[in-house]
């Protein structure tokens, strides 16, 4: 009795997590009177599929923003939140952009509606994982009031001979439109005179019943002699329809398979042989199943995975469907769709295409929108994040620009060298991340991305090096931590085995650029040691106060006062320079930058802040590397990889350590291994000690 009750308890806290105003909502059922009254208050639901995929991306809100003088929009949908961002699409605003351009001419029928959207790009672009957000996000808008969408069922058929069995409902079997019941040649006076459209919406209802609606409609119409209005009042009911690519419903997905299997009926429905028998012709639309993709996609998106593979026949029906709107279905006239198509195809298969002259057809009906790599090193960086975060991996340490150096040697694989401006390959990717490089300007920027056109369509993909990081993980020698030693390591073993690398030139350029990966790790490491001997707060703010009186009294011409001596002297030249050398400006710049400082401090003054010598990066890192210089005869980092390691060293190593874990991510591990790989290199005499 006992378990009984609790099995009821925990029942009913089950059913109690269910909404069910929510299900009654997305289960409405009404008149086709009712219906039209729902449209004359929200003639929007009525929206073709271009309208409500474009209307559902905006949905989500944008954000503009402005990179390299050139203003960009980014669109919220993109982010996946709906999801906590498991599919969602890092630095590709530009790409994206021109995907929702399209769509948004196709949803004022300008003409793109009329053709195959075709995302191009290499293996592992998000190509893909564009067309599920686009099928995820319209299943889920269908589901809210915005973007609710309806269609019908014919109704109390028992008896009438039409379904072949006792069967009193046959479902709308493309989920058409209920607009559609009204004959063409009266629908546009009947949508005026009814005064469904207003301001902001103008119903547009075009295209015939699918045959088997057709079928049913001109049979009833012959029962009630001609009587429209009594056959719809007795025979149609509008339902709520719901988007689902589970249920097939409104979305649909085809992938080319072997070509002796493939058959077009997939796209376009075939004939149920079992049910010929039932209705005594195979013509006779009641023994069509409307189930091919096209079909079962009507009202929403239809994806083609590597739509180039496909057989020629497929095409055709390809061809006629995005152009024209309609299908040809087995036996059965040309029937109406309306759906986005949307294609993605790789770098080798679209180049076929080119060089395909059977093919023109399909390239006149095409929009080829480029999706390429990331060639920002931040937004190729949250990719690994994202799938190597603390909540993903437990019980293991990913010391500190491990997954930096993985993405900034993808980045780099991608970007093709400097042609000018007397700039690295390293120097040129610190410039797209938004870095700012002294001499170069946001027209370089430009200038670089303008002689680079095709710069992202060849690299590596994330996946490869989302393997190579998952190998490091389970190939772990560091303690519960892996580092970026670790991972170079696994993309440098992988490169030989690589099946995307065609020629040993590539493999060698690839195996170089991990070699430039190390030596600017080396930098970040070194100066994060830095930081570290040199983190202590007071000393930097002494010599930060000490360097801004100096530099008021320069530029003003004034003296200061010796804090010790309390006596009038003349500005430190010799302090001033020091620190200004620890970030190469020069001589004949210091003027420039000391006014720099000072007028910063004042448009501080003029907003009523306070000034903090860590808000300007370039006299805080000259300010840090100036208390190394001073501090770094107190701890000699050679003695780190000294086989005895006197007491107070050893307290003074231990301070830096904590600094480390407490400052900058390491744990106890990859802070004494990038001690140790620094001392390393001060030992071998490669930075100055």
């Amino acid at each position: 009795m006992r378990m009984a009750e609790t099995r009821t308890s925990m029942t009913e806290r089950i059913a109690a997590m269910q909404d069910y105003a929510l299900y009654r909502e997305l289960h409405w059922e009404g008149s086709f009177e009712e219906y039209l009254e729902v449209v004359r208050q929200r003639p929007q639901i009525t929206r073709n599929a271009y309208q409500r995929v474009y209307d559902m991306i905006i949905s989500y809100g944008t954000e503009e923003y402005i990179d390299n003088k050139k203003k960009l929009v980014r669109y919220n949908f993109f982010k996946d939140e709906l999801n906590n961002g498991a599919n969602a699409i890092y630095g590709l605003d530009i790409p994206l952009m021109r995907l929702v351009h399209v769509l948004k001419a196709a949803s004022e029928g300008y003409g793109p509606e009329k053709r195959v959207i075709l995302l191009h790009g290499p293996v592992g672009s998000s190509k893909s994982t564009i067309a599920r957000l686009l099928k995820q996000g319209l299943e889920a808008y269908s589901r809210t009031p915005d973007g609710a969408l309806y269609s019908f069922d014919w109704t109390n058929l028992q008896g009438s001979g039409l379904t072949g069995t006792e069967a009193e409902v046959f479902p709308s079997p493309m989920n058409e439109e209920p607009l559609r019941l009204i004959p063409p040649e009266w629908r546009t006076r009947v949508i005026n005179e009814l005064g469904l459209s207003n301001d902001q919406f103008k119903v547009r209802c075009e295209g015939d019943l699918d045959p088997a609606s057709r079928f049913v409609f001109k049979h009833l119409m012959t029962k009630y002699e001609g009587n429209w209005a009594k056959m719809i009042a007795n025979h149609v009911r509008v339902r709520r329809l719901v988007l689902s690519e589970k249920d097939r419903v409104g979305i649909g997905t085809f992938q080319p398979k072997d070509e002796k299997n493939q058959d077009s009926t997939e796209l376009t429905g075939d004939i149920n042989y079992r049910k010929i028998a039932e209705y005594g012709s195979d013509s006779d639309p009641r023994a069509f199943n409307f189930d091919g993709e096209f079909n079962i996609a009507n009202r929403g998106i239809v994806e083609f995975i590597e739509v180039l593979k496909l057989d020629v026949a497929f095409l055709y029906d390809l061809l006629g469907a995005s152009q024209e709107h309609k299908i040809k279905p087995k036996k059965f006239a040309q029937t109406d769709i309306d759906e986005v198509i949307i294609g993605h195809t790789n770098e080798a298969e679209y180049k076929k295409l080119l060089n395909n002259e059977f093919m023109e057809a399909l390239r006149d009906r095409t929009i080829k929108i480029d999706i390429p790599y990331i060639t920002k090193l931040n937004e190729e960086i949250k990719i690994y994040e994202k799938d190597f975060s603390t909540k993903k991996i437990k019980n293991k340490h990913i010391a500190p620009h491990t997954l930096e150096v993985a993405a900034m040697w993808a980045v780099l694989t991608r970007l093709e060298d400097p042609k000018k401006h007397n700039l690295s390959l390293v120097q040129k990717m610190k410039l797209y991340d938004g870095r700012v490089l002294p001499g170069y300007t946001q027209d370089t920027v430009k200038e670089l991305r303008k002689e680079s056109k095709r710069e992202g369509m060849e690299g590596i993909s994330p996946r490869y090096v989302q393997d190579k990081i998952s190998n490091a993980l389970v190939n772990d020698a560091g303690e519960g931590t892996i580092n970026p030693f670790m991972v170079m390591n696994e993309l440098e073993k992988g490169l030989r085995h690589h099946s995307l690398i065609t020629n040993d030139e590539q493999r060698k350029r690839f195996g170089e650029i991990i070699s430039m990966v190390k030596r600017e790790y080396e930098e970040i490491v070194k100066n994060e040691v830095q930081r570290a001997i040199s983190a202590d707060e007071d000393a930097i703010a002494k010599l930060a106060a000490n360097y801004i009186d100096n530099i008021k009294a320069y530029t003003l011409k004034e003296k200061v006062k010796n804090r010790y001596t309390g006596q009038d002297e003349e500005p430190d030249e010799r302090l001033m320079r020091s620190i200004e050398e620890k970030v190469d400006i020069a001589e004949n710049r210091k003027d420039d930058f000391r006014r720099e400082i000072m007028n910063f401090i004042g448009a501080l003054a003029v907003e009523g802040k306070k000034f903090q010598w860590s808000t300007n990066d370039r006299l805080r890192r000259a300010l840090e590397l100036k208390l190394f210089e001073d501090q770094k005869d107190s701890i000699k980092l050679k003695t780190l990889v000294a086989a005895v390691v006197d007491k107070d060293t050893q307290e003074k190593i231990d301070i830096i350590k904590s600094r480390l874990i407490k400052n900058f991510g390491y744990n106890e591990v990859s802070a004494t291994d990038v001690l140790n790989y620094v001392a390393s290199i001060f030992a071998r005499g490669d930075a100055k000690d």
